[in-house]
């Protein structure tokens, strides 16, 4: 130690003694910038290396350190400036430090997982197109579910600026697209871990991973790139990232999530990352290619939003399709050490068709093994959960428990704070956002510091994230949390203070006050199914489900487990059982269709899935004369089975009740997810060419064959044909 002391004041004393010799000589004016500098420097740079990586090592916060940190990083290439190669040293051990621990679903309070140890490779395909998908997340992770994965190639995280096998292209932009919880930020992590690790992407120098939700708190801001960096990252200062010669990489995560006005029009140009603008024009600048044009860029956005950077920006589109079946088990396995269990929980789960889908999100599979785990492990009493409604029930409760034996905070009570967060989470679901910030927490009477009480109380479900620019920025762990939670302050309202939330009283008081109070119970469902059907993107889908769910006795017997008072109100299940299935009969959309058959299965009626089951066993189905409804659950049925859609043959639906044109326009969804259309010598007329190039046209399109052959068309439906084959989205690669 004593030789190391004496180390550190040699090298001080040969550093005043060069210095005393410059002052000495006449031109030292003229040699201070580059000798001096450079002497100090070289002298200074061994001692400053020692000195930070004793401290890293000895920092209370390096208890999570990845087994392999410790590896050999090339970090030889330095940038124009006065900065040496330590500076880049830093900035990978900083982002490394940052990135290497996963929180799964809690704040950074709780024990970290390291990454390289429970990651789970995700299932990542290059996409159509960047375009908005109208459809509810859980919807698109049903059909995702049912694709063949033969049908794209998959793409890692680390390659996605790779082209692929007998492409010839060079990939700048690339937006990934993800429904939310489906691992689009853990792919973000592990690629910046594995070249913070000296593994991957050595090519680039730097890695500036800049969150919209954390970038947001700056919209307000005028300042240059460089300046907006030096926010972020405080070590890049002495940093010159403007020469072409360096390639750095700015990872904007969280385009969904993005409160700037994005103008991609603007006539506004910026060529200089020292040139002074608004935050969202040097956004567009660097994305467009204005600034920085040999900066890579990474964009994941969910797919509502992914239409906000225009498609002439893009280079690539990928999509992260979660866990696939063999993923789903891998996780769990990893997850939970003892094995037996594992297993049980994934029989559990693959007894449930829906449950089993919705694995295909790891935050599902998350919260599954959370509530799974304890249930099993523990042999606690009670319904093992089978719906969704049931398992986010559970998980609830199981947070609120966890809550209660934390030692601090023991005055906020559970339904004040239920009722709270369940206000924002249905406040904010209305609006469609997932992020929030203060202002909207006041609106629904939450202050900041009891924002930070719910958030530490409650890190599985509420979370309160600090900004690198010191603002805060709160949200629900899931989308499919928020709406439970939402779904859950609906019922209560009207269950505790009979009042239907859908009605807004500060509007009209007087007009609205009848309809706000003494609704029933089933009427509040109806109003529910009702906004859902009319929501455009399916927003209220999944509410929905919850909603429905929230009213069955077995889950007021666990609410009473949550709440001292539920709260009574009059309620008649079959009534809300007929309302949706006299909607499926009068709904003309079989798509919109499907999610009203998951609120029958959430309320424990199949009975229109069993008869369309029964028929389709007995291979009565081609001579049933089929009701507008029993059509729809053919569809769901056909939609929701475990068997890929591969092949469509129209022949085992064609009988003497159903024409072949009857029978394409009503399983059109289940035509558009088929890869085969198998139509030979079935009667197919005009009116079915209709609903064939309409097929064509879907985005996506995903027939890749089809077989006409010995059907009387025409020539009327051919041209239909022709017009469908013209589709920038047709796919189909053979017809006979």
């Amino acid at each position: 130690m004593g030789f190391i002391n004496s180390l550190k004041i040699n090298r001080i004393f040969l550093i005043y003694l060069v210095f005393i010799l410059l002052m000495s000589t006449p031109h030292y004016i003229s040699c201070m910038n580059s000798c001096m500098l450079s002497i100090i420097t070289t002298l200074l740079s061994p001692f400053y290396y020692t000195h930070f990586h004793s401290q890293k090592s000895n920092s209370p916060g390096s208890s999570c350190v990845s087994m392999k940190s410790d590896q050999s990083v090339d970090t030889s290439k330095t940038f124009k400036g006065r900065h040496t190669s330590t500076d880049l040293s830093t900035f990978r051990s900083n982002l490394m430090k940052k990135f290497e621990c996963l929180y799964e679903g809690t704040s950074k309070q709780g024990n970290p997982t390291l990454l390289n140890e429970i990651y789970t490779e995700l299932y990542i395909t290059e996409s159509e197109s960047g375009e908005i998908n109208n459809e509810h997340e859980v919807r698109q992770i049903e059909t995702h579910s049912r694709r063949a994965a033969t049908e794209e190639t998959p793409i890692t995280c680390n390659d996605i600026f790779r082209p692929l096998p007998g492409q010839d292209k060079a990939i700048r932009t690339v937006l990934t697209k993800g429904v939310a919880g489906i691992g689009k930020t853990v792919s973000v992590q592990k690629l910046i871990l594995d070249w913070a690790e000296g593994k991957e992407n050595q090519d680039v120098q730097l890695i500036f991973p800049l969150p919209f939700r954390e970038i947001n708190l700056m919209k307000d801001k005028t300042l240059s790139l460089s300046d907006l960096l030096h926010v972020f990252y405080p070590e890049t200062k002495e940093m010159d990232i403007s020469s072409d010669e360096y390639k750095v990489l700015f990872i904007f995560d969280g385009l969904d999530e993005c409160r700037l006005s994005l103008d991609f029009q603007s006539d506004v140009r910026l060529c200089d990352v020292s040139e002074s603008a608004s935050v969202d024009m040097l956004l567009t600048n660097l994305i467009v290619g204005n600034l920085l044009p040999s900066a890579l860029i990474w964009i994941t956005s969910r797919p509502a939003a992914a239409d906000l950077v225009p498609s002439e920006c893009v280079h690539r589109v990928t999509e992260v399709r979660g866990f696939n079946d063999p993923q789903k088990e891998e996780y769990f396995k990893k997850r939970i050490s003892d094995q037996s269990l594992a297993d049980i929980i994934i029989s559990h789960l693959k007894s449930s068709r829906s449950l089993f889908i919705m694995c295909h999100i790891p935050v599902f599979c998350w919260i599954s093994a959370t509530v799974l785990e304890k249930m099993l492990s523990e042999a606690e009493s009670g319904e093992i959960p089978k719906t969704l409604t049931q398992m986010y029930t559970h998980f609830l409760i199981l947070q609120t428990n966890i809550k209660q034996e934390k030692d601090y905070e023991k005055t906020v009570k559970d339904e004040d704070m239920i009722l709270k967060l369940g206000k924002l989470a249905f406040q904010q679901l209305v609006k469609g956002n997932l992020i929030f910030y203060e202002e909207d927490l006041r609106e629904c009477g939450i202050e900041e510091t009891e924002a930070s009480v719910y958030s530490g109380l409650c890190t599985q479900i509420f979370r309160e994230e600090l900004g690198l620019n010191h603002g805060k920025v709160f949200c629900f762990v899931h989308l499919s949390i928020q709406e439970h939670l939402a779904a859950l302050y609906a019922h209560l309202s009207l269950m505790k203070k009979n009042r239907n939330v859908f009605i807004t009283l500060s509007s009209s008081p007087l007009k609205h006050l009848k309809k706000a109070l003494n609704v029933s119970l089933s009427e509040l469902h109806q109003i529910a199914v009702r906004k859902a059907l009319k929501s455009k993107n399916g927003h209220l889908d999944l509410f929905l489900r919850f909603l429905l769910g929230l009213s069955l006795e077995s889950s007021q017997t666990l609410l009473r487990e949550l709440l001292t008072q539920t709260g009574s109100c009059s309620y008649n299940k079959e009534e809300t059982v007929e309302y949706l299935k006299q909607k499926i009969k009068r709904n003309h959309s079989p798509e919109r269709s499907i999610n009203l058959f998951h609120c029958l299965n959430e309320l424990g009626d199949d009975s229109l899935i069993q008869e369309i089951q029964d028929y389709l066993k007995s291979g009565k189905i081609r001579e049933t004369k089929l009701s507008s409804s029993q059509w729809s659950a053919l569809v769901y049925v056909l939609l929701t089975s475990e068997q890929k859609m591969d092949v469509f043959k129209l022949k085992l639906f064609i009988g003497s009740q159903n024409t072949a044109d009857e029978v394409l326009q009503k399983l059109l969804p289940v035509v558009k997810e088929s890869k085969l259309v198998q139509l030979m010598d079935c009667g197919v007329t005009y009116e079915g060419c209709a609903a064939l190039a309409s097929a064509l046209k879907s985005n996506p399109s995903h027939i890749r064959n089809m077989n006409l052959s010995l059907n009387k068309v025409g020539a009327s439906g051919v041209k239909l044909l022709s017009d469908g084959l013209k589709d920038p989205h047709c796919k189909l690669e053979k017809l006979r």
